[in-house]
């Protein structure tokens, strides 16, 4: 079964062109409209004033090619059929309605049939009276012994630097010229740990054994030259950039970090990172990327490749262009820090004995510690069977600084700024944050001159806040507000009515709005009562007997 979006196979790269010249952020694209099998983007802004530069190849590899068409790149490329090149009719179209007096570069990867169709219609051009020359660009370093080494990412970078001649104006020689010294300095090497899989055909991707990668495998799926035993980012990138320093020497470079179409961000970042401490890094002038500039549909994998630099070069890459594509160069430097002192937040209390406010404490914590596997059999019921441990985990620990004389007894503000705190460490899960933001909001309500009950009111509405449930969401919210309102309004024995109702009230609630009840369905619901909201309406009904 497929595992790509497309409505018509046939049209699949049709439709993609069409895609493509749709999105152009310079709205600088068009395409050819010549003939359905003809599919050539070109820029819309071209008057055949200079030489004109055009490649292309297989579809697949998006960005490439048509992501590099616009100025200070491509004037036009060339797009054939998933992996296979554009016919000789299709090329030739493009070098006859692009070219002008300046002639034409042909920027052509070293695959057979991207040569003999580029060059063939090279060659016919040339009966139109049109100058065309043609560089071939084989960076892949992957098989030292080929004769004939394969096009790769380093292409891109080819295009770049002869797309900025042109655009400067220099002759049909000096643009082959330059373009020449690019495909002879520029080499890359890939890896990927899944081939890709084509549009309507069976899955290619799990030819690779798990654990393992395939070093130098080709952009359309080809084996690749040998199988390494390892996804380890340090180890992949220090083997690539030791066969690629073989290379440069130790020559200043740019390299670019090509998505091969199906690495998370997160992995590509990582790589980077793996290529800024490697034996390559003191000599990275530039960074291109890392992103996908030469992909090969889904194929999970990258590659590597260095450009020997010269003055020139530079230039071109920094130049700025409008295409859809290309990945502006970032200097090279080692990662910029700034220092600043670490948070510690803790909160600063002071041991202080009040019997009342103990009695209090104590009683709260020991009927949460006694509720314990009661609360968690409700929540086995609706949940995830924890509550109660969550909850009685939280009043041990209190329990035991009220024990040691650890708590600010006779200073409320700090009492419950540290039960937030001690609450946010101890418990687990959502539940402790949330107690902890309601007793911390609580606490520095108190310390602004807030009269408690309204305090604690402000704690609540912190909650809320953040975290998201109200009123009749089926939480312990449904417990404790009417408790709170009623011990600011009238008293506490109005206050233990309000949290026993409010509980009772969660079990006839056919549908939680908030928590892991919220996942589960109404008939699991009916009839059981929210266990935070039981554990409330429990605590108020203890402060009673203080």
């Amino acid at each position: 079964m497929s595992r790509f979006f497309f409505n018509d196979r046939k049209q699949l790269v049709n439709d993609a062109v069409e895609g493509i010249v749709l999105s152009a952020p310079h709205g600088n694209l068009v395409r050819l409209d010549i003939d359905p099998a003809i599919r050539v983007i070109a820029r819309g802004d071209w008057d055949k004033s200079r030489v004109a530069v055009i490649s292309g190849g297989g579809s697949g590899h998006e960005p490439a090619h048509a992501g590099f068409v616009g100025k200070g790149m491509l004037t036009a490329a060339v797009c054939g059929d998933l992996f296979a090149s554009p016919s000789v009719d299709a090329v030739l179209n493009a070098i006859v309605a692009v070219t002008g007096d300046r002639g034409c570069l042909l920027i052509v990867k070293n695959y057979t049939g991207d040569r003999l169709n580029f060059g063939l219609a090279a060659e016919k051009a040339k009966r139109y009276g049109l100058k065309v020359e043609m560089v071939i660009v084989a960076d892949d370093i992957a098989l030292p012994d080929n004769k004939q080494p394969r096009g790769i990412a380093g292409t891109a970078l080819v295009h770049k630097i002869a797309g900025y001649a042109a655009e400067q104006g220099k002759t049909l020689n000096e643009v082959r010229h330059i373009a020449q010294q690019a495909c002879d300095s520029v080499y890359s090497l890939g890896v990927a740990m899944e081939s890709c899989n084509l549009p309507g055909s069976d899955d290619e991707a799990g030819r690779i054994k798990p654990g393992h990668i395939e070093l130098g495998l080709g952009i359309h799926g080809e084996p690749g030259a040998s199988v390494v035993e390892s996804h380890n980012s340090k180890a992949i990138i220090d083997k690539l950039v030791a066969a690629l320093k073989a290379k440069t020497g130790d020559a200043k470079v740019a390299v670019l970090i090509n998505n091969l179409g199906g690495v998370s961000a997160l992995e590509m970042a990582l790589l980077t990172k793996e290529l800024a401490h490697s034996a390559l890094k003191d000599q990275i002038g530039w960074l291109i990327g890392p992103a996908a500039l030469v992909s090969s549909l889904d194929m999970k994998g990258f590659s590597l490749s260095v450009l020997k630099l010269t003055p020139e070069f530079e230039q071109a890459l920094q130049a700025e262009v409008e295409t859809i594509g290309w990945q502006k160069p970032v200097a090279f430097a080692p990662l910029k820090t700034l220092k600043h002192g670490k948070i510690h937040d803790s909160v600063d209390t002071t041991p202080s004995d009040n019997e009342q406010v103990k009695a209090l404490v104590l009683g709260t914590t020991q009927t949460l510690i006694e509720l314990e596997n009661r609360l968690n059999a409700l929540d086995a019921k609706v949940g995830d069977g924890d509550t109660g441990s969550t909850f009685a985990e939280g009043a041990r620990d209190i329990a035991q600084l009220l024990n040691a004389g650890k708590l600010p007894l006779n200073d409320s503000a700090q009492l419950m700024q540290l039960i937030g705190e001690r609450l946010a460490t101890v418990m687990g899960g959502s539940s402790g944050v949330l107690m902890s933001i309601f007793f911390t909001a609580a606490g520095q309500a108190v310390h602004e001159g807030n009269a408690l009950p309204d305090a604690l009111l402000k704690g609540l509405q912190q909650m809320k806040h953040y975290g998201g449930a109200g009123l009749g969401d089926r939480t312990l919210i449904d417990a404790l507000q009417p408790a709170l309102e009623a011990l600011r309004d009238q008293n506490l024995n109005a206050a233990i009515e309000a949290a026993k109702t409010g509980a009772e009230s969660t079990a006839r609630m056919q549908k939680a709005g908030a928590g892991r009840s919220s996942y589960v369905n109404q008939e699991n619901l009916d009839g059981v009562a929210d266990p935070g909201a039981v554990a409330v309406a429990e605590v108020f009904a203890a402060l009673k007997k203080v």
